[in-house]
């Protein structure tokens, strides 16, 4: 089957028109996994007990298996033994095992970007009368942030190409569109080949933005 370059070119408009769902769900799970993180990483930063432990065994169930396979288990497998997740959406189900996913590999990345902050800033806080919060918040914080900003750009690259297995649970992204489309008409290379395209084309902005975030967090810094 000889490659069609006029049905190609229109899949574009069909494939853009899910972006939208693609892009949803990657910025809700940003923003979902920044916060988590954060509050992963500080525990363990500071040794909560109990819950730096649990947080130690998180990690390392998220970090161990495979993404899809904590998709099924989160879409297919709990709804059997818990009845409440069985109204549970194809996007609320990406989003939280993309959260949960990212957020394991995230939280290293912060927790290491705190511990780079010099101790003798925190000690020089408290001598001052800063409570724990107050140094986190004021100094530790921002420079961790500024320190821990390349991989949370590399980590939302991470969770944009994530949302492709969203399809495998009905999610009606750019992939499942693409994937649709190829099957309906037989043309599973110039559909591939459309959706590839577009990740490249989303990752590449991404790249640029980032570059352009830190020059400007550095200098501000």
């Amino acid at each position: 089957m000889k490659f069609n370059l006029e049905w190609f070119i229109e899949l574009f408009p069909t494939v853009f028109m899910a972006l939208g769902i693609t892009f949803k769900v990657a910025i809700i799970t940003l923003i979902l996994t920044i916060i988590l993180s954060a509050i992963i990483a500080i525990t363990r930063y500071f040794k909560v007990k109990v819950l730096s432990q649990f947080f130690t065994f998180f990690i390392t169930i998220f970090r161990a298996t495979p993404l899809v396979a904590q998709l099924f288990f989160l879409y297919f497998g709990l709804p059997i033994v818990f009845p409440i997740f069985q109204n549970m959406s194809p996007t609320q189900a990406t989003i939280i095992a993309l959260t949960f996913n990212a957020s394991a590999f995230m939280a290293e990345n912060f927790r290491a970007a705190l511990s780079s902050v010099d101790k003798s800033q925190l000690e020089a806080c408290y001598s001052m009368g800063m409570t724990k919060g107050q140094t986190m918040r004021r100094v530790v914080l921002p420079q961790a942030l500024v320190i821990a900003l390349p991989s949370m750009g590399n980590e939302f690259i991470g969770i944009i190409k994530g949302t492709s297995l969203g399809f495998t649970v009905g999610l009606l992204d750019i992939m499942a569109v693409a994937k649709m489309e190829g099957t309906l008409y037989l043309r599973f290379f110039e559909s591939y080949l459309c959706v590839i395209i577009f990740y490249v084309v989303i990752v590449l902005i991404i790249e640029r933005g980032q570059k352009y975030i830190e020059r400007k967090v550095k200098n501000f810094y």
